[in-house]
């Protein structure tokens, strides 16, 4: 197989991978908005502070999402109103704010985390157990090798 031969078959992959990802994106974000009547970028927020206990400061949010703090700034704000996130004052930090989840917040959380994962191994059901893992640790793989390109520049 020739060098071409693979990097055609590689942008293939690419192009798979992105159909893919977009068609569990849109399954995901669809069962949300019915199920929870939420957003996924607000079940993104939620999932980032259900992992840190003690909650972040905005700007480490953005960084755990790896968005802008614009983006997050609107998304907490409706949380905020829903009672399933609390905004604290930063102690000697009078422009930041830490928020967390609330314990209703951490409720909600875990309905919609539960049936996320109900909705994630159903679409995935057609894939054998070992070709999950197998595509998982090649994922990891190519994700470890960007990461490193970051830090290396």
């Amino acid at each position: 197989m020739s060098d071409t031969d693979i990097s055609k078959d590689r942008l293939r992959l690419w192009l798979r991978l992105l159909k893919a990802s977009r068609s569990v994106e849109s399954a995901l974000r669809e069962n949300l908005r019915r199920e929870f009547a939420t957003t996924l970028p607000r079940f993104d927020v939620m999932a980032a502070l259900s992992q840190h206990g003690a909650g972040l400061k905005m700007s480490e949010l953005s960084s755990v999402l790896k968005v802008s703090n614009g983006n997050v700034t609107g998304i907490v704000e409706r949380l905020v109103e829903d009672g399933h996130v609390l905004r604290e004052k930063v102690p000697g930090d009078r422009r930041a704010s830490r928020v967390r989840l609330t314990p209703e917040g951490e409720a909600e959380f875990g309905r919609q985390a539960a049936a996320h994962e109900a909705w994630i191994d159903e679409i995935f059901a057609a894939l054998a157990p070992e070709a999950a893992q197998s595509m998982a640790v090649a994922l990891d793989a190519v994700a470890r090798r960007l990461d490193n390109e970051d830090e290396a520049q």
